[in-house]
């Protein structure tokens, strides 16, 4: 038999189009019609009426706000929904969170803050066993490697590159196991993964929302338009070409798509006729059974199979859904919302630990206990596809940027504020000005930490632009060919020049920090700051607001072109986690058809990118996530800003085209790149922590007060530093006596000599004001113990196969599995 698996879902934007608020209660109807909070009424109310009928669920964001609002009586009708396998929760995040411009220590966060309500409110028959990433713009390998050590069996998803999509088809292997590691010892990071075959929608002519054209099934033959015999016709042709393009006999429908199951009667009224007819056709020899179903009941029957499946080590970036549109913009879109997502995340974590070092007394502050509980949702929110990706309506965006300014208030609690018994202000930097035909009065800058030589700096003396960076105690030398910042214009590359008014008369210097400051147009700056023991270049760029009157949209790079042999090869990270290497005009999985050539060869880069030859390793370490590739040798450019003037008829309805009250003309956006030199084999030492420095940079706070006398007070939640190789990724209040600690080992396996060997750690000497009594290791997301975490075991078509403990998913939904196993 081919058994097709119905799955009726529906797909909730935690803010889209309306605002998340605006998405729950229906409100806004004039920009699109939804309401969540009635899907999850009729959807219920439709469950009780047909027990076959089943239904997924994805975004605890909003499943968190309509549980409050229920009586008992339907809180206990739903858990009985859910123990019987009716009513199940997958991917089970807070939102379905960016995969490419999102850090993975904000993912695991909302992760965790999903999860943990599920397994607080249903115990274990509400823990997903299945990621479901239906429809975020590409595919990160780390985000597959969290969900394999947050104990998910399987993964599906439905966009990837058209080409790459063609591929599979043909060769049937749209299922795989994904090695999303190159560090975890297998399985530890292997994840089947799934992609779905409509995206996420029914199949064409099968679609039975009040969104929908699509006919109902009309199935009395005594009245007119009877089409019973059509549509059973269309859906075994259907099933049949599916499955041409699948390995087993099972296959799986999504049955809805955006915000559908309002009024849930209409679809499962036809899904349950559709069921009937299709399966009364095998008393006529038909080989195709349909069936309620879900994800996780899906994936068990291929693993029941027991094939191999082919293996996959790379990841889903970019994407592209026709040969002129690859969604690489969006790695950039709205650039200051991804700064304020990126410092929320730091402020987040040390409002967390003070909170844990602080005691009970600082999680009473003035609006109440638990005051991080306010930013921990905004910036759990905030990680959505359409949030920090960019791809969301303006005021949307402000929204966002809201919610997290309101979390940024209820996190400043007494603990945050520390008298700073001394503040003393540095004297103006030492500044060369860049301008062209003036011969500057000195042509580079060094940096020394004790007498030593770090980096020298030199600047052109023609055109005022950097020319060459040099790493001191390694006798390394890189020209760098004016890394200017450029504009796209359509697809033509204008640089600009460097004009500024000629340097004052005198300049200050100053033994910390010496700095040049570069114009290259009235809305373009850069200033090259050097520190004084600092191993690090800064290069903080403002760009805005962009000029329109030319009516084109304008996208602005800060290209890098040096002499490093890069051989059409880059190296990106994943999350801001393991670092992936890329090359031009290649995937490693399909041969590539190149049809753009710039936008096709950007990837996202969410703390570091780098290039290097034998001798030298260029590193970029950024402040935000952005996008960026190396369209030639030896270049590496990175998109700083972009203001468009058309939609890209993607669904949002409107251009990127930021304003605000502050700046009407365009929005002015700030940052900084850090640029290191360093031999490939020593690199890793220098970028991967300035990079876990820049993402959680400390935080500053000033309060009214006295001067104290010296020395200044100190303290350290700490007994003593940790070792270079281990980051404190979490000490979170988890109840009143426990604390969730998080340590990651923050080395790639072979990317430090030192570094990346394993590294012990003693957590009864870690913290200086904590008695630690016990300790019990959990998963990464916190939702289950270690020692009880099971997982699937599949097996690669390598060969290999990984010995593991095979997981009944019936189990943990006893009526649901068990009866969809009857039915086949």
């Amino acid at each position: 038999m081919l058994n097709v698996h119905l799955v009726p879902h529906t797909h909730d934007d935690v803010g889209w189009l309306k605002t998340v608020d605006q998405y729950f209660y229906g409100d806004r109807n004039d920009i699109q019609h939804a309401g969540v909070q009635y899907i999850l009424d009729s959807v219920v109310d439709q469950l009780l009426k047909n027990p076959d009928r089943r239904f997924i669920y994805v975004e605890t964001a909003f499943f968190y706000r309509w549980w409050k609002q229920q009586t008992d009586d339907m809180q206990n009708t739903v858990k009985q929904l859910v123990n019987e396998g009716r009513l199940e929760f997958v991917n089970g995040g807070w939102c379905m969170s960016d995969e490419a411009t999102t850090h993975y220590s904000a993912v695991i966060d909302q992760m965790t803050m999903g999860l943990r309500f599920l397994n607080d409110t249903f115990g274990h028959c509400g823990r997903p066993r299945v990621a479901w990433h239906i429809d975020p713009f590409g595919h990160a390998r780390e985000h597959a490697s969290m969900f394999a050590q947050m104990g998910y069996d399987g993964f599906f998803f439905g966009r990837l590159d058209y080409q790459d999509r063609n591929r599979r088809m043909v060769a049937r292997e749209q299922e795989m196991l994904w090695r999303a590691s190159e560090s975890l010892t297998p399985p530890m990071a292997d994840l089947f993964t799934g992609i779905l075959p409509n995206g996420y929608n029914p199949p064409e002519g099968f679609c039975w929302d009040q969104s929908c054209d699509d006919p109902p099934i009309r199935d009395d033959p005594d009245l007119e338009d009877y089409n019973v015999d059509d549509v059973v016709t269309r859906f075994l042709h259907i099933a049949h070409g599916q499955a041409l393009v699948y390995k087993t006999n099972h296959i799986i429908m999504t049955m809805g798509s955006d915000f559908q199951y309002e009024n849930a009667n209409l679809w499962y009224k036809n899904l349950d006729k559709l069921i009937r007819y299709v399966n009364q056709m095998q008393s006529n020899g038909s080989e195709v059974n349909v069936l309620y179903s879900t994800p996780s009941c899906y994936l068990q029957e291929l693993h029941r199979v027991n094939l191999t499946w082919p293996l996959k080590g790379d990841d889903f970036f970019p994407y592209a859904d026709s040969a002129h549109d690859f969604w690489t913009g969006y790695f950039t879109s709205r650039p200051a919302l991804k700064r304020y997502e990126r410092i929320s995340n730091s402020y987040l974590q040390t409002c967390k630990q003070l909170e844990v070092l602080g005691g009970p007394i600082s999680r009473k502050g003035p609006f109440g206990a638990g005051d991080s509980e306010t930013l921990k949702k905004a910036m759990a929110v905030a990680q959505h596809h359409d949030a920090v990706s960019g791809t969301e309506k303006q005021h949307v965006a402000n929204d966002y940027a809201r919610k997290l300014a309101n979390g940024w208030a209820h996190c400043q609690v007494p603990t945050m504020c520390t008298n700073i018994p001394k503040c003393t202000m540095s004297p103006l930097m030492m500044t060369y000005q860049c301008w062209k035909g003036v011969v500057l009065s000195l042509d580079s800058f060094v940096s020394r930490f004790l007498g030593l030589d770090f980096l020298r700096v030199t600047f052109d003396r023609e055109t005022g632009l950097l020319s060459s960076l040099s790493n001191l105690e390694t006798q390394q030398t890189v020209k760098l060919f004016i890394p200017v910042i450029s504009q796209f214009l359509v697809s033509a590359l204008t640089p600009f020049s460097c004009l500024i008014p000629p340097p004052p008369p005198s300049l200050p210097q100053n033994s910390v920090v010496q700095e040049v400051r570069q114009w290259f147009s009235p809305w373009v700056s850069q200033v090259v700051r050097l520190y004084t023991d600092s191993r690090a270049l800064e290069l903080e760029w403002t760009v805005g607001p962009v000029p329109i009157g030319d009516d084109l949209g304008k996208e602005v790079i800060s290209r890098l072109d040096s002499s490093i042999n890069s051989s059409g090869v880059f190296y990106t990270d994943s999350n801001g986690r393991e670092v992936l290497q890329r090359r031009k005009d290649y995937r490693p999985t399909w041969n590539l058809r190149q049809s753009e050539p710039i936008a096709g060869n950007y990837y996202p880069i969410n703390s570091r990118a780098y290039i290097k030859d034998d001798k030298d390793q260029l590193t970029v370490v950024t402040d935000r996530s952005q996008g960026g590739g190396s369209i030639q040798d030896g270049s590496l450019e990175i998109m700083l800003h972009r203001r468009l003037l058309y939609d890209d008829v993607r669904g949002v309805g409107e251009p990127l085209n930021e304003t605000s009250d502050i700046y009407p003309e365009g929005l002015v956006v700030r940052g900084r790149h850090l640029l290191s030199l360093s031999p490939p084999a020593m690199a890793a030492d220098t970028h991967r922590p300035l990079a876990q420095e820049v993402v959680l940079q400390p935080l500053i706070t000033f309060t009214d007060g006295e001067l104290h006398p010296s020395p200044a007070p100190q303290f350290s939640g700490l007994q003593a530093v940790l070792p270079p190789a281990v980051h404190l990724l979490t000490v979170s209040q988890w109840d009143q006596d426990t604390v969730l600690l998080r340590l990651e080992h923050q080395y790639q396996a072979s990317e430090s000599k030192e570094h990346s060997q394993p590294v012990t750690v003693n957590l009864q000497k870690l913290f200086s004001t904590l008695d630690m009594l016990g300790v019990s290791e959990m998963n990464l997301s916190a939702n289950q113990w270690k020692d009880e975490m099971t997982r699937l075991d599949w097996k690669a078509e390598s060969g290999t196969h990984h010995t593991g403990v095979t997981n009944q998913l019936c189990l943990l939904s006893p009526l649901g599995c068990v009866k969809t196993a009857d039915l086949l």
